[in-house]
């Protein structure tokens, strides 16, 4: 077992299982999100959780913070309503049990209003509403360091930073896909959007034309954008796939490491996630837990750009595919 730290416990007030993996303190206190979504069984909320928490680890480090990796992970099962309140309580107090090993912020099926009430139980939380003391909302931060990913992998694959013109298909517009969607569009890019919900009307908004997940999967695009769950490619996907480059906030993007070689084969550009999706972390991080101003977290959120540029740069010199220098620097971060 790689990781540190698994705690598995049943909610006294909510009765759901709640898990916190804590995979490294190496650098520092663990961080890493709430994620409440639906498994099938308790068990796969564990493994999403050592998944997830392990990716974190790697995300802090590249990212350069003083921090480990983390995860909570709620397995809510199918068809069950949740006591939202009472749930979040429950998290709380879970977290307060490590006594600062590691804190927790938003991920999907949470928020900063979640935030504030895990905060009632632990101080060991991030991104609460900015009326709470906290960093507020954590996703126009993400898109932030997205776009700076973004101009990374033009300027690599096409010789150009600029975005106008680029034919871009983002796939999942919910609080960071929108953000980003409305970013590309004042870059002027050429835009195709797709998410599982209806979100037409927001596409719209920005220009962009509206189309069905799968059509943007297998789009003839020059950057597909991965901004929903992760697991999207897979060795059947990237054989439909006829984009140029791969470049989004989704974690966990690969269903397996060796995706990444079958990627590489065709001569589809992948940024790693950990790399491309840090600007959230990096702000609520270094806002609540480093207590660092915003000129130095400004700095972080800009530097995504530089660090993405540098693993392209090493990979292609040497032959690797992005994922495995990313591998090494984790392995051996400074």
């Amino acid at each position: 077992m790689e990781h540190e730290l698994v705690l598995t416990q049943r909610g006294r007030r909510s009765g759901l299982p709640i898990t916190v993996a804590v995979h490294s303190t190496a650098r520092g206190p663990a961080a890493g999100g709430c994620r409440v979504t639906h498994y099938p069984q308790w068990r796969d909320g564990v493994a999403d959780a050592l998944r997830l928490s392990a990716a974190m680890t790697g995300k802090c480090a590249i990212a350069g913070l003083p921090l480990g990796g983390g995860k909570t992970v709620v397995a809510v099962p199918p068809g069950h309503t949740v006591d939202r309140r009472a749930l979040l309580l429950d998290v709380g107090d879970t977290i307060a049990v490590l006594d600062g090993r590691y804190a927790t912020g938003p991920d999907v099926g949470t928020g900063p209003d979640d935030m504030a009430v895990i905060a009632e139980r632990t101080t060991h939380v991030f991104c609460r509403p900015a009326s709470a003391g906290g960093s507020g909302d954590s996703s126009g931060h993400t898109a932030t360091g997205v776009l700076a990913a973004l101009r990374a992998v033009c300027e690599h694959r096409f010789g150009s930073a600029d975005l106008a013109g680029r034919r871009v298909a983002i796939l999942g517009l919910g609080r960071v896909g929108g953000h980003l969607l409305r970013l590309l569009a004042t870059e002027k890019a050429q835009l195709l959007a797709a998410d599982v919900e209806d979100r037409r009307a927001l596409a719209a908004a920005h220009g962009a034309t509206w189309v069905s997940p799968q059509d943007a999967l297998s789009a003839d695009v020059d950057v597909l954008v991965p901004a929903a769950l992760g697991g999207l490619l897979t060795p059947h996907t990237v054989a439909g796939l006829r984009c140029a480059a791969i470049a989004g906030p989704a974690n966990n993007q690969l269903d397996a490491p060796a995706t990444a070689g079958l990627l590489h084969e065709r001569g589809i550009l992948w940024a790693p996630d950990v790399v491309v999706s840090a600007g959230g972390l990096i702000h609520a991080t270094a806002v609540e837990l480093l207590h660092e101003t915003p000129a130095q977290v400004d700095a972080r959120l800009h530097g995504i750009g530089a660090t993405l540029a540098a693993i392209l740069r090493t990979a292609a010199a040497g032959g690797l595919t992005p994922a495995a220098v990313v591998d090494r620097l984790i392995a051996r971060p400074d």
